[in-house]
């Protein structure tokens, strides 16, 4: 068995276990701290949104795309003679392929010499430049339906939670996490001023879910453990809810590395290697979302919801039998430890050590030494302590000797 492997096993069965649930109050101050940066990101930065939001123009050139196009084109446009241009989004699709997204132009004026300016750069007809015009109103259509897909979540989110664990403290402990990752992702989103697209929304409806499925996780195996809590006398309602994380902690911290792993790659290619374009826009949001969702399921969601709990009259009875209990079999322990008798070796010593203390001397058993009868021989006993056996006085005394019948005294 591997070491994460025995780790494992050791949270699963309690032989080991961190105390999630009775450090909550930590993990409350550090999502607070990490919601008011990104509360203060979104104040003091705001989010940049794409064309596809606020409108703007869109070009499209066919050429072959080599490391100094983007930069190349960046100074073309500053050079067409159009104002206000300095923000215009550069970026290549493909090997073959570039675009480029400015603010709203003025059709007659300003969108011929951005294809003009566009087209030399690139050494073709302004003609063959593709452009698109997308107005500020598209863009508050879409702000607007993806704002009714997400209240539509939430409500399908509690129903269905609620449903399922037939507890509504489970949905209000989910919709919390769920608001929680939905915020820190839109902060971090403020905070290094990446572009919002549509990928963007896309990211984060999908995060939603990821961090939902993270949670469902971690409330079905608390529902396993504390099944018959209300019977209970060795454990409260928050024990048996941190056993439960504690047992799919592991599994938590595989499935969310797993998950990242090819994430952060679709991040490291479109932030570093293409620099531009929806594939980081997506990618932050993924990555952003899953690691705050794996977060949630463990930290935010199960506390909340185990405080939540222990305010019910049932878990507050439960949690009084637990004390009592212990408190029983602590003074029982005390009493067993005040009446317990003295080690084998002291008593051992003590007998020897009295044994000792009574032992005559040889000279007191001479002056003890007694007449039995009338006129019968004073007898002397004498107690040898040096330890030698009887055998060795019989050595002393003469022993008979077997001699043949013609020599025996008649």
């Amino acid at each position: 068995m591997s070491k994460l492997g025995a780790i494992g096993h050791r949270l699963y069965t309690g032989e080991i276990s961190y105390d999630f649930i009775g450090r909550r109050r930590r993990w409350y101050t550090i999502s607070a701290i990490l919601i008011a940066v990104s509360i203060l990101s979104l104040a003091w930065r705001g989010l940049d949104f794409g064309i596809e939001f606020k409108g703007g123009a869109d070009f499209k050139a066919a050429t072959q795309v080599n490391a100094q196009t983007v930069d190349s084109m960046r100074d073309a446009l500053r050079n067409s003679g159009v104002s206000d241009l300095d923000e215009a989004t550069v970026n290549t699709i493909g090997d073959n392929q570039v675009r480029v997204q400015t603010r709203t132009l003025d059709p007659t004026e300003e969108v011929p010499k951005v294809r003009a300016a566009i087209a030399n750069e690139v050494g073709i007809n302004p003609d063959q430049v593709a452009y698109s015009l997308i107005g500020a109103s598209w863009g508050s259509q879409i702000t607007e339906r993806a704002l009714i897909a997400l209240a539509v979540f939430l409500v399908l989110v509690a129903l269905v939670i609620g449903i399922y664990f037939r507890d509504a403290k489970m949905s209000a402990a989910a919709l919390i996490a769920l608001v929680h990752d939905l915020i820190l992702t839109i902060g971090i989103y403020a905070l290094v001023g990446f572009t919002v697209t549509p990928a963007t929304l896309i990211g984060v409806l999908t995060i939603l879910g990821y961090s939902l499925y993270d949670t469902v996780v971690v409330f079905d195996k608390v529902r396993e453990d504390v099944r018959d809590i209300r019977s209970s006398t060795t454990r409260t309602y928050s024990e048996a809810a941190n056993l439960a994380v504690n047992q799919v902690l592991v599994r938590s911290i595989n499935t969310t590395v797993i998950g990242v792993l090819p994430v952060a790659a679709l991040l490291f290619t479109g932030a570093v290697i293409l620099g531009e374009g929806p594939l980081k826009d997506l990618a932050l949001a993924l990555f952003v979302g899953m690691v705050a969702g794996a977060y949630s399921s463990i930290f935010i969601a199960t506390p909340l919801l185990a405080q939540m709990k222990e305010r019910e009259p049932d878990m507050k009875k439960v949690a009084a039998r637990v004390r009592a209990r212990r408190a029983k079999e602590s003074q029982k322990d005390r009493v067993v430890a005040t009446t317990s008798p003295p080690p084998v070796a002291q008593a051992g010593a003590a007998s020897t050590s009295a044994t000792e203390d009574v032992e005559p001397s040889n000279a007191e058993l001479e002056e003890a030494s007694s007449t039995v009868g009338n006129g019968a021989k004073k007898v002397s006993v004498t107690f040898q302590p040096d330890g030698r056996s009887h055998r060795d006085g019989a050595a002393k005394r003469s022993q008979p000797q077997n001699k043949p019948r013609s020599q025996r005294k008649k």
